[in-house]
């Protein structure tokens, strides 16, 4: 086992909103080391975002991101034979980083022309409670209440 915890790498706040998160964000979204095309994409979607709703795109996202983020999860385990799915509570770093996750994953599945028009309306929607993204968590936390019989299983 190792013997101590890696250093967490500093990561630098965004140009545009002066933002950690969106940082994260945009990390996640890149693809194969092309951080300033996925930048491209993010400023683009808030663009659009900013565009057709007429309010602050950062607020909208952040709200459809917090609309997104899990509280908690099923993992599975093994006891004696058979297999449960036992809900457990999710660390704060890796809420935040399913939910944008899931919601990139969501916005490239979306259909559309290009990933920044993809991505604002996966945004837009999450922000108002609608969209994949959003029915994935609620999913997730209907998955947890129907095993909360085995949460005694708990580590």
């Amino acid at each position: 086992m190792r013997k101590r915890k890696p250093k967490l790498k500093e990561i630098k706040a965004d140009p545009r909103y002066n933002d950690v998160m969106v940082t994260r964000f945009v990390n996640n979204l890149m693809l194969e080391g092309k951080k300033s095309t996925a930048f491209k994409v993010f400023y683009d979607a808030m663009d659009i975002v900013k565009e057709r709703t007429g309010e602050e795109e950062h607020e909208i996202w952040k709200k459809g991101l917090n609309n997104v983020i899990p509280q908690v999860e099923v993992r599975s385990r093994r006891i004696g034979g058979a297999t449960f799915q036992i809900p457990t509570d999710i660390p704060a770093n890796r809420k935040i980083s399913i939910g944008m996750k899931w919601m990139i994953k969501f916005a490239r599945q979306r259909g559309g022309k290009g990933m920044a028009e993809k991505l604002a309306n996966e945004v837009m929607a999450a922000s108002k409670g609608e969209g994949a993204a959003v029915k994935k968590k609620e999913d997730t936390h209907k998955m947890a209440e129907s095993n909360r019989a085995f949460a005694h299983f708990r580590v």
